[in-house]
């Protein structure tokens, strides 16, 4: 078993290791952060992992490589790996489940980055799973990786790009005059 995580998802990955270690797994952990100051609860994935590879963009970590390329080494590398968990930013999700297609390997994502009001009403999280309409907030927010129209999500999430770029430029011109 393999979690990556990287950012927020390193929370949110404890917690599954833990039951797969605990469940007798062999657990390899891929934690992406961009310094490594950014790496919260190293002592507890170390517990809860048989091997933890970070990658940090400073020099406190042998790895700068982003881990979908040391997952697609691993799976390269490792005799058998039957699942990957994926949790972070979409692109990471994203590329952790492009690194595992052509092996097979069932990859879950966690789409909770889209999510706004997390009850199916906004419409913001709507995702196309599997050739179908889901909403991560009430379908999800776990996914088969290898389901979602990838382009499709990237698109969605660009449609308020400008206005949050105007709006935080209007905010600083605000608190900064």
């Amino acid at each position: 078993m393999v979690c990556a995580g990287g950012c927020f998802g390193i929370a949110a990955i404890y917690p599954i290791a833990r039951a797969l270690k605990q469940a007798g797994n062999r657990v390899l952990t891929l934690i992406d952060v961009k310094a490594s100051y950014l790496f919260y609860w190293e002592d507890k994935l170390k517990k809860v992992s048989d091997r933890l590879f970070v990658s940090a963009r400073d020099s406190r970590y042998d790895s700068k490589e982003y881990i979908p390329y040391k997952l697609d080494s691993l799976l390269k590398a490792e005799k058998k790996i039957d699942r990957v968990v994926a949790i972070g930013c979409t692109y990471l999700m994203y590329r952790c489940a492009e690194a595992t297609r052509p092996a097979g390997v069932k990859t879950m994502v966690s789409l909770n980055p889209i999510m706004v009001d997390g009850t199916g009403m906004c419409g913001a999280c709507r995702v196309t799973a599997d050739g179908k309409t889901k909403f991560a907030c009430v379908d999800g927010p776990d996914f088969d990786g290898h389901t979602i129209d990838w382009p499709e999500l990237f698109s969605r999430r660009k449609s308020y790009f400008d206005d949050e770029v105007k709006s935080l430029c209007a905010f600083e011109r605000e608190r900064f005059p």
